[in-house]
Order: C-alpha cells, then structure tokens, then sequence
C-alpha cells in the first residue's frame, strides 16, 4: 500500500504553526511527514523561512507517532557533514526511532548566503559524495579524522548515537545522482513522477529499497482562490530542477515565471475540493513505483482546512485508490 505523507514546508509558514500543522496530521492520519530546509522562500509571498532543524527538534516532542524527515539538507555548504551526523543523530534521539536523513546537492537559493559560491552540479555531487562518507563514518561511532578534497573533519565523534542510526535518503533528478543514490542511500527522493528515476536507482544498488515522492496541491472550496493563490505562490515549480537549482534568489524566481499564467498552474496543480482530482495527480507516482508520496498543500495559512478536509475526504480517498 502507498503510504501518504504531509509536507511541512518551511517557506510558507512561520516556526509554531509548522509545528501546530504536524501535530495535526499526526491526528488526521498521514503516514508520514516530510520537512523542506531552506534559507530563503522560493518567491516573496511564500513569506517564510525558519530554521528547519529547530522545528524538526519541536515536531519531535509535539508528535508521538508520524514520522519526520529532512526533505531535503544539503551536508555540503550551509552546513559541514560533520554537524549534520550530529543534528540527525540527535533528532533520530529525541524522535525515538522517527527521523530520516533525507540529503541532496542543494539549490543556490539557500546555500549562496554563506559566501561559498556556486560551483557546477558535477562538483555539488562530488562534494555531496565525499559528505555521505563522512555522515556514515560518524554513524558507525568512534573518531573520525578525515582530510578531503573538500572538507577535513579533526578527531569528530558523535557523543549522543542511537541505537539505529537514522536511514539516508538522496535526492535524484538524473543519472548521475541515481548512481551515488544507489550506492550510498537506503531510499531515494525525487519531486517528479519518473519511473526512469527509480529504474536508474535501481540499477545501481536501490532495489527494494522506499521511494519517497512529492508533490504539490491546493485545496479550497473556492477553486478559483486556490489557482489564484498556487499561482502567486508556487508558479516556479514547473521550472525543473536544472533552474530551481541556479536561481539564487526569490526575485530571481518571480522573474524567471513573470510569463506563467494561472491556467498554467491550474493545468500541472491539482487545485480545488475535488477529491478526484487529487487521486489523478498522484496516481502517476504510484504508477511510477513510489511507495511513498508527500503532499505540499500550498498556502500556510490553509493548512488546517486542508488537514481537516483530508482527515475527511482526501485520505480515504486517496487509500481506496491506491489501495
């Protein structure tokens, strides 16, 4: 069965109500939860953007049963690998078993402020590589001294490890990352319905192993209001990884979709109250071969009816028809 997973993103709501939103859709039955890390949001009127890890620590003690996952850090810019092993394995502590790794090449958006530049994707994955070796060395106890090509970790150890350290998810969108994915991930990530994706995990090493989809929706009993308010938010998501990737800042994004339309948006986002209409969007990622799917319902201050609504409506749908 497909499980169905809820989306705290960070760029549309503030640090409480993101916390107060999970714990009600630990209550509205979704199987699992999912957590963006941004710096930045991806347009101006998304208007938010905490600290992902801060809130992660606040979900952990608020919830008892759904599951949290970093959708997705990247270990190779903002942060050194070396503190994200320690972040992970303390959220995996006070989660008591819930939390998943989730790790990706980054996007410039967020990982710009910290002066670093922005070197080219081939470069992002070595980094992102040489991380995973770290992260991992760091889960299995004891000292790690490493000298890389692009960091050094001097005599670290992880003083608080649990028991089983948290599973690592990669990000993919092509060859390339399938491949690192398949070696090193113990479940792969993808925001695209692409059975080449997966087929591509699997080639190198992912076989049997979850597959986390994403994404996003907009529920309203006003349709129009939900186009409206998908456009003026989330209009970017058509670009693709490849621009969502380079843009290093909001503006950047409301030039990059000047032209989108609200049809547009309305044609790729499932938008409105009609449960059909979502179990058609995410039927292609079930199809595909994921055996997870988190929905990003589009608008902070829309979270609880939506949460309501799915309790209700969305996820008995959804289950009768991926079932």
């Amino acid at each position: 069965m497909v499980q169905i997973g809820y989306t705290m993103m960070t760029e549309q709501a503030g640090p409480r109500a993101l916390v107060d939103h999970v714990v009600q859709a630990e209550e509205a039955g979704f199987d699992f939860s999912v957590t963006s890390d941004h710096y930045f949001p991806w347009l101006r009127s998304q208007g938010h953007s905490p600290h992902a890890w801060t809130v992660l620590g606040a979900a952990a003690q608020a919830t008892s049963r759904i599951p949290l996952m970093t959708y997705v850090t990247c270990p190779t810019f903002r942060y050194h690998p070396a503190v994200v092993a320690q972040k992970a394995a303390t959220l995996q502590l006070l989660s008591e078993g819930r939390f998943r790794l989730g790790l990706g090449s980054g996007e410039n958006l967020n990982e710009h402020v910290v002066g670093g530049g922005w070197p080219s994707v081939d470069v992002r994955h070595e980094m992102l590589e040489e991380a995973l070796h770290i992260i991992r060395a760091l889960f299995e106890d004891g000292h790690v001294n490493h000298r890389g090509t692009h960091f050094d970790v001097e005599s670290a150890r992880l003083w608080d490890l649990p028991d089983e350290p948290p599973p690592i998810g990669i990000a993919v969108s092509g060859e390339q990352s399938c491949e690192l994915a398949g070696r090193f991930a113990d479940l792969v990530i993808a925001t695209e319905p692409k059975a080449d994706l997966l087929d591509a995990f699997d080639r190198h090493g992912g076989k049997g192993k979850p597959r986390v989809g994403q994404l996003p929706v907009c529920y309203d009993p006003d349709k129009e209001a939900a186009v409206r308010r998908a456009h003026d938010q989330f209009r970017w998501f058509g670009n693709g990884w490849k621009v969502n990737a380079e843009l290093p800042h909001p503006d950047s994004f409301a030039a990059a979709t000047q032209f989108v339309r609200p049809e547009d948006v309305a044609d790729a986002i499932a938008c409105g109250d009609d449960p059909d209409d979502f179990v058609a969007a995410v039927k292609p990622y079930a199809d595909a071969g994921f055996t997870e799917i988190a929905l990003v319902q589009i608008g902070g201050d829309s979270q609880p009816a939506f949460l309501d609504w799915s309790a209700k409506t969305l996820l008995p749908a959804l289950r009768e028809a991926l079932g």
